[in-house]
């Protein structure tokens, strides 16, 4: 196992961000790196808000955007654990809508041509490895922007929707990201086989046994306080355009919508790395590769829920990582052979998601502080 050396991540660390947050790059970012349950570096950079210039705290609110997609993978998995969900189990158990389901397309004046049946059953593994083809491509986009603000109020609103919606292609042939229905039907299905909300099933299942107290699809108003600003860059400058006050989503969604701390997130972080909710080998099959081909660019394939590192070739991680990012830039992973979790926060319109620039970034700057 490789150690972490402590001088150098903190080195490696604040030159980058504060480099970062000089150039506009970055408005505001908290850091937490733990190696063997003990944190190595935690810091607050940065402001929360640059209409006011608020310093960013530790204790800051973020919003999770597809780090959501984590628990939801854990809260169906407790499901399967439970021998109430079967990883395999056709959809249509659940959601007897989704049980033929029409293959489609959008042709060259963007409308959505049905091309017949699918042959192959949707599965809950398929929502797990994004290889679903529902709510996903072009397709997806297509209905997902049609869809009217009504059916926008509830989960079983948004999934019952989508059950008319073509699928991008043959379920378990490809893999394309599903940005939030197919981990919608997760979360619904979460909902019809537990007789609860999806909300409060996180909550009593996850969030309260790992402590995770200021976790949640709807802040108090003392979390909304700590909630930080959506950071941009508008002609080279920092701004803050949005800080939403009281938070609220959508709908409970399987995809997105979570707030959380640093603090909390690490908790669930180092669940993943030493158990606790999962039985060991629903943990090791949620986070080794379960799709047959690589359908993310280099040496990354979907475990359940999370990308995982396959081999050397991924210069910045090293092999059996794994973890997931925010559309604003929320970003961590697990390291099990060095005993590393490693969370970055930050809320930005600018440079966001799975491959943003200060993701890659931070993974460079842990592991490159790694030493035998």
């Amino acid at each position: 196992m490789k150690r972490i050396n402590e001088i150098k991540l903190k080195e490696n660390i604040e030159k980058r961000i504060n480099s970062d947050i000089e150039k506009n790059l970055v408005g505001g970012a908290c850091v937490l790196v733990k190696q063997n349950g003990v944190t190595v570096y935690e810091n607050a950079f940065g402001v929360k808000d640059h209409n006011t210039n608020e310093p960013l705290k530790m204790n800051a609110v973020f919003r999770l955007a597809s780090m959501t997609k984590p628990i939801t993978a854990v809260a169906i998995l407790i499901q399967v654990a439970r021998g109430i969900v079967g990883l395999y189990d056709p959809i249509e158990k659940y959601l007897p809508d989704y049980s033929e389901m029409d293959l489609g397309k959008v042709d060259e004046n963007g409308n959505i041509v049905r091309l017949g049946k699918a042959k192959n059953k949707l599965r809950v593994i398929h929502f797990l490895t994004h290889s679903s083809g529902v709510g996903t491509h072009d397709v997806g986009d297509k209905f997902i922007s049609t869809m009217p603000k009504e059916n926008f109020k509830l989960l079983k609103d948004v999934v019952d929707y989508h059950a008319n919606c073509p699928l991008a292609f043959e379920p378990n042939s490809s893999q394309y990201y599903s940005p939030l229905v197919g981990f919608d039907v997760l979360a619904r299905i979460v909902e019809i086989s537990s007789g609860m909300s999806y909300d409060k099933f996180l909550e009593k299942e996850i969030f309260t046994p790992l402590g995770m107290n200021e976790t949640t699809y709807t802040p108090s108003d003392e979390l909304c306080k700590r909630l930080v600003s959506i950071h941009d860059r508008v002609n080279g400058v920092s701004v803050s355009v949005e800080n939403t006050k009281p938070y609220k989503p959508f709908y409970f969604s399987g995809g997105a919508g979570l707030v959380s701390t640093i603090y909390d997130y690490s908790k669930f972080a180092e669940m993943l790395l030493n158990g606790g909710l999962l039985p060991e080998e629903l943990m090791f099959a949620m986070t080794r590769p379960q799709l047959p081909y690589h359908a993310m660019p280099g040496s990354q394939i979907w475990g359940l829920g999370m990308r995982v590192i396959t081999d050397d070739d991924y210069k910045l991680l090293p092999k059996n990582s794994f973890g997931w990012s925010g559309a604003h830039g929320t970003h961590f992973w697990v390291d099990p052979d060095n005993k590393i979790t490693a969370v970055y926060m930050k809320n930005s319109r600018y440079d966001g998601g799975a491959g943003a620039v200060t993701a890659n970034n931070f993974e460079e700057d842990v592991t490159s502080s790694l030493e035998d």
